[in-house]
């Protein structure tokens, strides 16, 4: 009979414990890893999409910035043909 103490050969399962308690302690620093890996990335991936908004909001300003110049240069070419003229 083969149980979790005793093996066909007679030995005694200790080994087996040892072994199932090296695995045991394995997987737990995994996910210990793993969460400090999760939280470091979530706050990456927030500090990014803060900072995209940030990019956002300045395209948005540039853009605007940008119709009023140009809005402002038409209106000095139209003045500089009326002078012309």
């Amino acid at each position: 009979m083969n149980s979790l103490f005793n093996d066909d050969k007679g030995v005694c399962g200790l080994e087996t414990l040892r072994n199932l308690d090296e695995k045991i302690v394995s997987a737990i620093e995994k996910v210990r890893v793993l969460r400090e890996e999760k939280i470091s990335l979530e706050k990456k991936v927030r500090e990014l999409e803060e900072l995209l908004n940030e990019k956002n909001v300045e395209i948005e300003s540039l853009r605007t910035e940008k119709t009023s110049v140009k809005g402002q240069i038409e209106e000095l070419l139209n003045e500089l043909e009326s002078i012309e003229l």
